[in-house]
């Protein structure tokens, strides 16, 4: 058996391959409510017929202002649960486990109104400037991750990742790039971190299911963060109960990225041997075989696929049989599959 098709178990959750669609956003909310649409779907449980294992969906706001774009998904309200809910039982039905990242843009919204972050520093020219965040917004947040991660566990996903990566809110307080304060929420790297530590605490109090958090390793500019630096924050999160770290990079301040086939891999393997904790690697994996070599050298313990998902939604019967792997697909797709 190819180590791409074996199971893996987190908190009694079985996942039944190895394979993970990467959160990817849509800009599908058409209304601009942060409501679950048709394109939603049928986008992800076409994946789940496709035989990912475990499907994480895009960007989920737990915040009107926290929206990447006013088309974003939201969980901040209980009218989201119906329809996420339903994604999640059109999932389900093929086998897939579910996962939602909850997540904040920070000062990288592009909504309507004021919109805020670590520090009051605008992305680049193209983006607003942000208000630096008080005390009572911090506080606002936290508890707007714990009331998302409520309604997600209503909506009955298996997996909550948060979402620390890519220049949004918890990127923008983690690195030392985008964070200026000088309150217990600046400075060090303890106190950088204090914000994302706070939300994992409130999340655990009402989610007892596999928690990941996705990070961007490396800021690929002078003075931000490295994968090396993040092995102090992963082994914080470890024993936070956070289980498997989601390795990204990149994104928190414009950056010239050196970007080839698994270019962030050797993060991912970084965190896992380092910390140690569990990992996914993302990042141009496209082919079955490198999937298979990240595995088997034990680089990371799942994959987490992009934009070849959204070329081949059916990725992974094409693994198999380039791995000489017999899975099982739907009756009603056996005959493709002979």
């Amino acid at each position: 058996m190819a180590k791409l098709f074996e199971p893996f178990e987190i908190k009694e959750t079985v996942f039944k391959n190895r394979i993970v669609m990467a959160p990817m956003c849509m800009y599908q909310s058409d209304q601009e409510d942060g409501k679950i649409t048709d394109w939603h779907r049928i986008h992800y449980p076409t994946r789940a017929v496709g035989g990912v294992g475990l499907i994480i969906t895009e960007a989920t706001a737990v915040q009107p202002q926290g929206r990447i774009s006013s088309r974003d998904l939201g969980i901040w309200d209980d009218t989201h649960i119906e329809g996420q809910s339903e994604i999640v039982r059109l999932m389900k039905q093929s086998g897939a486990k579910t996962g939602i990242q909850l997540a904040h843009a920070g000062r990288k919204a592009t909504v309507d109104g004021e919109i805020y972050s670590a520090s009051a520093l605008a992305f680049d020219d193209s983006y607003k400037l942000p208000k630096e965040m008080s005390s009572d917004d911090i506080e606002e947040t936290i508890e707007a991750f714990k009331l998302g991660a409520i309604r997600a566990k209503k909506a009955g996903f298996d997996v909550i990742e948060l979402h620390g990566a890519h220049g949004y809110l918890l990127n923008q307080f983690l690195s030392p790039l985008t964070n200026q304060r000088t309150d217990e929420y600046g400075g060090s790297a303890e106190n950088r971190y204090r914000l994302l530590g706070k939300v994992i605490d409130v999340v655990n109090e009402v989610w007892n299911g596999p928690l990941f958090v996705r990070i961007s390793a490396h800021d690929y500019s002078e003075g931000g963060m490295t994968a090396d630096q993040y092995v102090e924050m992963c082994q914080w999160m470890k024993q936070q109960g956070v289980d498997l770290i989601d390795v990204s990079s990149g994104a928190v301040v414009p950056a010239r990225i050196p970007v080839f086939p698994g270019y962030q891999v050797a993060f991912a393997e970084t965190i896992k041997k380092d910390t140690p904790i569990a990992t996914g690697a993302v990042g141009l994996i496209t082919s079955p075989l490198h999937a298979e070599e990240i595995l088997q050298n034990e680089r990371a313990d799942m994959v987490f696929l992009a934009r070849e998902l959204l070329r081949d939604p059916y990725w992974a019967y094409t693994a198999a049989k380039q791995l000489n792997v017999e899975i099982t697909a739907p009756e009603p797709y056996k005959r493709g599959w002979l």
